[in-house]
């Protein structure tokens, strides 16, 4: 996994400012370009029909990207530290829309943003904005919900450290390409790595030790002889809920980084909201990068 550009939406909402923080220290990780990005939506601002009406449409949006620019430039000299000179971008149109062809366009590596945020988020539905992106990103898109275990302190200061990264599956194709993420991350940071799937039909109590020994057997396939030798990597097998176990093992094993796809049995899909993926990244005590397939 190289990353050469790192892309950054901002919404200056406290979970913009978390994303952010952990967009930085990427950059420092990985030597690669930063880019702040914000959205003016102007078809949802209030005073939208009355200037539209009053002729005053284009002095209104200068005056808005003019102010936008200014909030981005302080909330980047804010909450940038080290040596990194984030690229500002300002632009106006569908916040979800303009995220996607930006990162399309510039060939972003990765989308670091806040799960929660301006556009709305309840208890069981992503934010719009965010759950859009992750659907159709080019690339993968690291969500940001709460703060990890980590300390506020090292928070504040830049440190995200990886030490522990968990990936999970449902065995099918869509998750080979999170696993290669996974597999590349723990190198990069030499972490440890955890591959989990969660059997959550068990026919009859009877087959509960058969079928935890085969997926157990399934996640030993997935790792290759040479990987094993370069990288720490254990297994781990679950019953129940999948989003509840995946969320459980997170908090008790204190991961840094959940792996997940974005499509499969169990994830995250267009007409369903409230999925595996979708509540484990939108629950879970720590950052997830949503791969799409």
């Amino acid at each position: 996994m190289e990353i050469k550009l790192i892309l950054s939406p901002i919404d200056f909402s406290e979970f913009s400012i978390r994303a952010y923080r952990y967009a930085l220290s990427l950059a420092e990780h990985y030597r690669a370009k930063l880019v702040a990005q914000h959205v003016v939506e102007l078809s949802r601002h209030p005073s939208l029909g009355f200037v539209a009406s009053g002729g005053l449409y284009d002095e209104f949006r200068k005056a808005l990207h003019e102010s936008a620019e200014q909030e981005l430039r302080n909330f980047v000299k804010q909450h940038t530290h080290g040596q990194i000179h984030p690229e500002l971008v300002v632009q106006q149109g569908a916040v979800a829309d303009d995220i996607l062809s930006f990162a399309q366009a510039q060939k972003a590596d990765v989308i670091v943003m806040g799960t929660h945020g301006r556009r709305g988020f309840d208890r069981l539905v992503l934010g719009s904005v965010t759950d859009r992106v992750m659907r159709r990103a080019p690339c993968p898109v690291l969500a940001i919900s709460k703060p990890s275990h980590e300390s506020l302190a090292a928070e504040k200061q830049g440190h995200h450290r990886l030490s522990r990264i968990l990936f999970c599956t449902d065995f099918s194709e869509n998750s080979e390409r999170a696993l290669n993420y996974a597999i590349s991350a723990t190198a990069e940071y030499d972490a440890e790595l955890t591959l989990l799937h969660v059997l959550e039909d068990i026919p009859t109590p009877g087959t509960t030790q058969e079928a935890m020994a085969t997926a157990d057997e399934q996640l030993d396939r997935l790792i290759t002889p040479d990987k094993r030798k370069t990288i720490k990597i254990k297994t781990e097998v679950r019953i129940g809920k999948a989003y509840e176990q995946i969320i459980q093992f997170a908090a008790e094993q204190q991961v840094d980084m959940v792996t997940m796809g974005v499509r499969g049995r169990g994830a995250l899909d267009a007409a369903v909201f409230g999925s595996t993926t979708c509540r484990a990244i939108q629950l879970g005590p720590c950052p997830a990068l949503a791969v799409r397939v």
